[in-house]
């Protein structure tokens, strides 16, 4: 067997990480533009979600089993193709005429980008000397932290200044020089030519069965956590979230049960037996879903309550990656110094939790940077937390277990994104109705204050209009306004109360795994 090429690993590094970026920017840029989605299309504004639930149902179906697929037809003949397929996938739903050709094409978008996260991730380990992988996975993490976090920013300013279209088109150039550069610089090392070759000896049955419930799995989850607050959750009269809900449920069972049973299976649950795994999927998985919950809800809090357009609410959630990118390689740094992950973690989930308490107690008079700072607070706690939990979660977990290890992680943290979405709009609806009624105790038509504030609009209102009837209508509509408008921002102040309080409880949670420690030379992330 011949040697391996020397090839500089930064170079590697470059050419894997910029198509992971793409794939998982896709997860949060469309979500700005899904209304002109749907005038451009001409489709209900409340079909275009399914540009969202596409992605994401099609994205979480291949996480998985990333690992079987790259053992299976070798690391870099899937990666490649998964980047030819993302870039493929990319255009055609830039093309697309029709929202059903559009959520078409997007499910194979989520097909083919569902392998780039842990296909990066294994390249860059290998790439990069031992003493120097912290190095090239936080690179990594820079971009799996960041792309979210700048993804509505970058779709409003598409959206506002070209077309939605250019959400998808600008993927196509970028992915084509990164095909390239992949195809010339990234070669599979030998161990996994090694076990490609063992495995073609003791090749078993596809896994049709295994295959066929995670697609049910999945794409149920993904569905009723999209609609379910539309259809009302468990009050659905027409009993589709029963349904999902019963699939989902009997679907992973019957899952679990059969891969748990079959020497190699398409989803490996083993790596679920750690305790450090187990506790730290729950957590990432978590602290996922208040990064998106609050990455969706503040954008529209601004729009909806302060009158910014798309690309200025994006413009007000940007500084928090500068943060990001800054506080990566210091968290890199301590932890090759020996520093406990687990604190690291902690004091990212009290500064996450720190973050959302303080937008929690935001009232209508703030400007930007009363948004600006709270938002770095949080995505710089996220930082701090992403790669130690790297650490803790797979120093324990062996060789050959990794691959279905980081497919796993990286379900589970995707799918935290999508629990955030779906959570921060059932509270945020909820809560709207809940404010409505208690504001309507201070609305009595014998409450004296009440009386002195429509008084004094009629007597503004009266001089503009001459029609004391139409002052008396105008009044009690502003009235109503403001009582729709504090329901409203109260509702979001509920949403990011309710995130801070899953970040305190997270601490506890932290504090459940084993001490993790990187020695140096260790990995400081997953294969």
């Amino acid at each position: 067997m011949s040697a391996p090429r020397k090839v500089n690993h930064w170079l590697v590094a470059v050419a894997v990480v910029i198509p992971t970026f793409m794939e998982v920017l896709d997860t949060t840029i469309a979500n700005v533009a899904l209304r002109y989605m749907a005038g451009g299309l001409s489709a209900a504004e409340v079909d275009s979600e399914w540009v969202i639930t596409s992605y994401l149902a099609a994205n979480a179906i291949v996480l998985p089993m990333s690992g079987w697929l790259m053992a299976r037809f070798g690391r870099r003949n899937y990666f490649l193709a998964s980047v030819a397929g993302f870039t493929l996938s990319s255009l055609l739903c830039g093309l697309a005429t029709s929202l059903d050709q559009l959520v078409l094409c997007r499910i194979l978008q989520g097909l083919f980008g569902g392998g780039l996260q842990p296909g990066t991730q294994g390249i860059l380990l290998d790439a990069f000397p031992k003493e120097k992988q912290g190095q090239g996975l936080t690179v990594f993490a820079i971009a799996a932290l960041v792309a979210p976090v700048i993804g509505p920013t970058l779709g409003g300013y598409i959206t506002d200044n070209y077309s939605w279209r250019w959400i998808f088109f600008i993927n196509v150039p970028v992915g084509l020089l990164a095909l390239a550069a992949c195809a010339a610089l990234v070669e599979d090392p030998p161990y996994l030519i090694e076990q490609r070759a063992e495995g073609r000896k003791h090749r078993s049955g596809f896994d049709g069965i295994g295959l066929g419930l995670l697609v049910v799995v999945m794409a149920s989850w993904e569905v009723v956590l999209s609609k379910g607050q539309e259809w009302d959750w468990f009050g659905d009269p027409f009993y589709r979230v029963q349904v999902l809900s019963a699939l989902f449920v009997a679907g992973l069972a019957g899952l679990v049960v059969w891969e748990l049973r079959r020497p190699h299976p398409l989803v490996d649950f083993r790596p679920l037996a750690d305790r450090n795994f187990a506790v730290g999927a729950v957590a990432i998985g978590c602290a996922y879903a208040v990064l998106y919950g609050q990455t969706n809800s503040l954008p529209a809090l601004l729009q909806t309550l302060f009158g910014y357009d798309a690309t200025h609410s994006g413009l007000v959630l940007s500084p928090a990656g500068v943060a990001a990118i800054a506080l990566l390689p210091i968290v890199a740094f301590l932890l090759g110094r020996g520093t406990d992950a687990r604190l690291l973690v902690v004091t990212g989930l009290t500064l996450m939790a720190a973050g959302n308490y303080w937008l929690s107690r935001m009232n209508l008079d703030i400007g930007p940077w009363d948004v600006v700072w709270p938002r770095v607070v949080t995505i710089a706690g996220l930082a701090l937390l992403v790669t130690p939990l790297n650490v803790a979660v797979y120093q324990n977990i062996p060789l050959h277990l990794r691959g279905a290890a980081v497919g796993l992680f990286s379900l589970v943290r995707n799918e935290g994104g999508s629990v955030g979405t779906s959570l921060a709009q059932t509270i945020r609806e909820r809560r709207v109705q809940f404010h409505l009624e208690r504001l309507n105790d201070y609305l009595d038509p014998l409450n004296p204050n009440l009386r002195d504030f429509l008084t004094g609009l009629r007597s503004s209102l009266q001089p503009l209009t001459g029609d004391s009837v139409g002052a008396d209508a105008m009044s009690n509509q502003l009235v109503e306004n403001l009582r729709q408008q504090q329901a409203l921002s109260l509702a979001y102040f509920d949403v990011f109360w309710v995130f801070a309080v899953v970040a305190v409880a997270l601490i506890g949670l932290a504090l459940l795994m084993r001490r993790s420690v990187a020695e140096k030379g260790a990995h400081l992330a997953a294969e």
